[in-house]
């Protein structure tokens, strides 16, 4: 997975619903697509894609997948955005380094 993946799959309102809804723990395609004014089976591609980014998996539990969040996938997002942060600190750190005090006057 990458982050362009992960990102990507993130620009859809309906996964990003789909990723809060199974915040709360596993569940099934059916349980998701209740909460969705979209049908079953896309839903299920919705789930297939947050899957090949790493942000989703599943377990078979009898005749029906339960899909769960995957860490992997939210972790290379950080990773990306920490990157950022990154650069922004050191930029500031330079900046408030050059940056001088001015002197208080002379009385």
């Amino acid at each position: 997975m990458t982050a362009d993946a992960v990102l990507d799959a993130l620009g859809n309102p309906a996964r990003r619903t789909l990723l809060r809804l199974l915040a709360a723990g596993p569940q099934p395609v059916g349980v998701l697509a209740s909460h969705l004014p979209i049908s079953r089976p896309a839903v299920s591609k919705h789930l297939q894609v947050l899957e090949s980014a790493g942000l989703v998996a599943h377990d078979r539990a009898g005749t029906r997948s339960l899909y769960h969040l995957d860490p992997a996938g939210f972790d290379a997002a950080r990773d990306w955005l920490n990157g950022f942060w990154d650069q922004a600190l050191a930029r500031f750190a330079m900046v408030a380094n050059t940056l001088q005090t001015p002197e208080a006057p002379q009385a």
